[in-house]
């Protein structure tokens, strides 16, 4: 078995083909870790050889000057203390991890308990009379979302997830003295019909917004906060008329902060429609005008999560530099920095634990402390490219220019540049918690056309979205769409064995997808000229070793916690005390400087998990989308080791970083 596509394939399938791949190692370069393990009287200590990374790191000196460009066009991560906009206001710690518990799914919510109910309500209050400032203030779109999320769940959630005792005792308490203080935007979203508070229940039913914008909100907010669905010309015109909504400025394009992030949680807490999904997909493709056309005979879109990674080797960057050697030209759309990605810590502690557990207490004190200051989120694209130097302002344009260049052949486009409307929302998505249905949409976009097959390619986590993602590239009209549920949710599938105490639900790395039989635009067939497949993709089955996926957030994790040298008994030194150059900058670039760093070795020719995985992901997504050359699944495989063991795909690397200044 040679193909892992077949005209009826089953629901989901384990293939079992047998070939053993060559090692091959042309290039031979070693990446200096920053990091080594000694062991100081039976305990676990960790000395740093160099704290202080820089963009040296992942390029050594050969490689910028091949790049052409000054050292002081490389980004130095001490200029920038955070991938987050500094102008972005903070939200509020206490009520925001009350909406991560009651702004979910029907199944999924956790009512609060009395204590943290009253402790929400009151932090609400007092920040609604003034008394608190700055990142301690409760925002109106916290106030939107979490008021939004309690009367979906009194109006339409199952018993269980809806208000619970303490909930109803806390309300009880603080709602007299909230209708006081609370502006009527927000008394709309906590009781739109005046039948759940009791006391002030005049204001819902009878408010109506300010101005023709906020009445058409307001009026589809009323049927989401009934657990409602609006139709398709419905949603785009409350986002076409809400957006941009210039929230770093704290002022909107005419309609209100609460009002809107009531409307985007409300929705998905519903869980959209396919007329609902399909209008945030397309609702500002004409923002800048039509679609620029690449002439290129083959382009894949990658729809990586906007937020980034946080734990594992985000891979799709280089993947996309390997395809364009062989003409599977690529584009990469995202952000530099979207929320709801939770802090690098809170996590790092607990994943940690079992290797040093006898320091767990003290570095978990040390990891409270940061986690409030360290707004991180994960690694996208856009870090990573603009850590290397490369331009990430370009316009579609301009990235056109560069899938059609012969010694690049892949792009990169950043939101802030493609879709300004939707970019203007990055700080209340912040502010709202969960993620909206954008978080869905934003992964199937076209950008760019190509007079050539069009495919596309998605990430995905939660079980249920990938036929929506799917939908919606039927709906774009592309040759081939994939949907991947990689590491973390993100394109990256692994060849790390599946463990037996998986969680339920699909497993990681589960593909599925559809591909037409026609060279024509897949948006008129008929299903019967369409190839429906779906797969579990066991990387040894193509000869892969299995080994465990390189991670970015380990590093930090010792770098930060365990540097200086620090006994099991001493107190962890302030945070400011670990970097020689005293740079939040060099603190924050650690994940990006090594994702990088193993991207680049890989590319290098150097053998090893980050390798595997570029050639797999590529000869994967080459074979299943139907790519010319890649019938055969082990010459997919072969065609991607050839262009990084003949250096092709890193001088495309290369080339992109220095041509992305001087495309017009």
């Amino acid at each position: 078995m040679r193909a892992l596509l077949a005209p009826q394939p089953p629901s989901i399938s384990y293939l079992s083909p047998t070939r053993t791949t060559k090692a091959r190692n042309i290039f031979h370069w070693k990446i200096q870790t920053s990091l080594r393990l000694s062991s100081i009287n039976g305990g676990c200590s960790i000395r740093s050889r160099s704290m202080c990374l820089n963009v040296r790191s992942a390029l050594d000196s050969a490689t910028i000057d091949q790049i052409g460009l000054p050292e002081s066009d490389i980004r130095n991560p001490s200029v920038s203390p955070s991938y987050r906009s500094w102008k972005l206001p903070k939200p509020n710690q206490t009520v925001l991890d009350a909406q991560a518990r009651v702004c979910t799914g029907p199944t999924q919510t956790k009512p609060l308990g009395e204590e943290q109910a009253l402790k929400v309500l009151d932090t609400i209050l007092r920040s609604a009379k003034g008394e608190l400032k700055d990142e301690e203030e409760v925002s109106k779109a916290q106030l939107g979302a979490f008021f939004a999320g309690m009367t979906i769940r009194a109006n339409t959630f199952p018993e269980a997830t809806q208000w619970s005792d303490g909930e109803r005792l806390a309300m009880n308490k603080f709602w007299p003295l909230l209708v006081r203080v609370l502006p009527p935007d927000v008394l709309f979203v906590a009781d739109p019909e005046g039948s759940i508070m009791g006391i002030g229940g005049s204001v819902g039913p009878h408010y109506v917004g300010n101005g023709p914008t906020e009445m058409r909100l307001v009026g589809a907010l009323r049927e989401v906060l009934e657990g409602g669905h609006l139709g398709y010309e419905e949603v785009q015109g409350v986002l076409r008329d809400a957006l941009p909504l210039k929230l770093e400025d704290k002022k909107s394009a005419g309609v209100s902060e609460s009002l809107l992030s009531a409307f985007l949680i409300g929705q998905r807490m519903n869980r959209e429609t396919d007329r609902e999904l399909k209008a945030y997909c397309l609702a500002f493709d004409d923002e800048l005008g039509p679609q620029p056309v690449a002439d290129v005979r083959s382009l894949t879109h990658y729809g990586e999560p906007y937020d980034g990674n946080t734990r594992y080797f985000r891979n799709t960057l280089f993947v996309a530099a390997v395809r364009s050697c062989y003409s599977e030209s690529c584009l990469l759309h995202g952000v530099e920095w979207m929320p709801p990605k939770p802090s690098l810590f809170r996590g790092a502690v607990d994943r940690e634990a079992s290797s040093c557990a006898h320091y767990l207490c003290s570095a978990f004190v040390l990891c409270s402390v940061l986690s409030k200051y360290t707004p991180w989120g994960g690694v996208t694209e856009e870090q990573m490219l603009k850590f290397m130097g490369a331009n990430t302002q370009l316009s579609p344009l301009q990235a056109t220019k560069l899938l059609e260049d012969e010694g690049v052949g892949f792009a990169y486009l950043s939101q802030r540049e493609a879709h300004p409307s939707l970019h203007s929302i990055i700080g209340l998505r912040e502010h709202i918690k969960k993620r909206p249905p954008l978080a869905t949409s934003e992964k199937v976009q076209q950008l760019v056309r190509a007079q050539g097959r069009e495919a596309m390619v998605a990430g995905f986590y939660h079980e249920g979205y990938e036929e929506p993602l799917l939908m919606l590239m039927r709906r774009r009209g592309v040759h081939s769409g994939l949907v991947v549920k990689g590491e973390e949710g993100a394109l990256s599938m692994t060849a790390k064995s599946r463990s037996v105490n998986a969680s339920k639900g699909l497993p990681v790395n589960y593909c599925s997808g559809f591909r037409s039989l026609s060279a024509t635009s897949a948006l008129g067939l008929d299903g019967v000229s369409r190839e429906n497949f779906n797969f579990v993709i066991d990387a040894k089955d193509y000869g892969f070793e299995p080994t465990d996926t390189p991670r970015t957030d380990r590093s930090i994790f010792l770098a930060l916690v365990l540097e200086p040298e620090i006994s099991s008994s001493t107190t962890p030194p302030l945070p400011h005390t670990f970097f020689p150059n005293n740079s939040s900058g060099d603190k924050r670039h650690f994940m990006v400087s090594k994702n990088i760093e193993l991207g680049l070795a890989a590319l290098r020719g150097e053998k090893g998990p980050a390798y595997d995985r570029i050639v797999l992901n590529a000869g994967i997504v080459d074979h299943l989308l139907g790519c010319d050359g890649a019938e055969d699944i082990f010459s997919a495989m072969d065609r991607a080791r050839e262009a990084i063991d003949s250096g092709k795909a890193l001088n495309r690397l290369l080339n992109y970083i220095r041509i992305s200044h001087k495309v017009k």
